[in-house]
């Protein structure tokens, strides 16, 4: 059995498969046995919301590293990821509305313009439903460049997210009090995975392991000559 495992699927998938359902298979099971927080649903919302978070970055960071790696199995699970994260980012957003609220409109209306981050956060989920529909092969074709106009909408979707996650913490992310540190962690790895994807960066980290070649025959030679 594992053997046929192994056989169809690379190692990079099995890691990411395992990964993305790995904190759904624990909640649910620390759910059944009861050894959620004293307040389960809270825990529920914010650890599928941080997961939804996790796997955003890691399928915006597969273009970059291939850039720099030159490993190109990255760019064939960046859509996984991106799936992944909406899955998570949709049961994020019905844990809210549904477990939390109860669908009583009227309040969850209320909360929304009390607390502005649900707010920026229902705009990044919003924005990703078009990213996640036309991510397969067929709509790619169909809309043609109006696609990567669609999918480039991820560059405003990350710092919305990332804005939301750090807004709704207990702490001013700004003076660096309180629970900031995975939000500012976020923030940090998500700005230089953004920076990486500017052309002249993209091109200059795409040279660069051909420039580190080069430079390491240059020292070898140059020591061969002195020896």
């Amino acid at each position: 059995m594992l053997k046929k495992i192994f056989s169809r699927y690379t190692p990079l998938q099995i890691a990411m498969h395992a990964y993305a359902w790995s904190v759904l298979v624990i909640l649910v099971f620390e759910l059944i046995t009861g050894n959620l927080s004293a307040n389960p649903i809270q825990e529920l919302e914010q650890r599928t919301g941080r997961h939804a978070i996790t796997l955003l970055i890691l399928s915006l960071a597969c273009t970059p590293l291939n850039t720099l790696f030159k490993w190109t199995e990255l760019l064939k699970r960046r859509r996984a990821l991106g799936l992944y994260a909406f899955l998570y980012a949709t049961i994020h957003v019905i844990i809210f509305f549904n477990l939390d609220y109860g669908l009583a409109w009227s309040l969850i209306a209320q909360t929304i313009f009390e607390k502005p981050y649900i707010i920026v956060g229902l705009i990044g989920f919003i924005l990703l439903i078009p990213l996640a529909a036309s991510s397969f092969d067929l709509w790619k074709k169909r809309l043609g460049k109006r696609w990567k106009r669609i999918h480039q909408t991820i560059y405003f979707i990350v710092p919305l997210v990332l804005l939301h996650y750090a807004w709704g913490k207990k702490g001013d992310f700004f003076a660096l009090q309180g629970e900031i540190i995975r939000p500012l962690v976020y923030t940090v790895i998500a700005v230089i995975l953004l920076v990486m994807r500017i052309p002249p960066v993209r091109r200059f980290l795409a040279s660069l392991p051909s420039r580190i070649l080069l430079l390491l025959r240059k020292r070898g030679t140059q020591s061969e000559t002195i020896a």
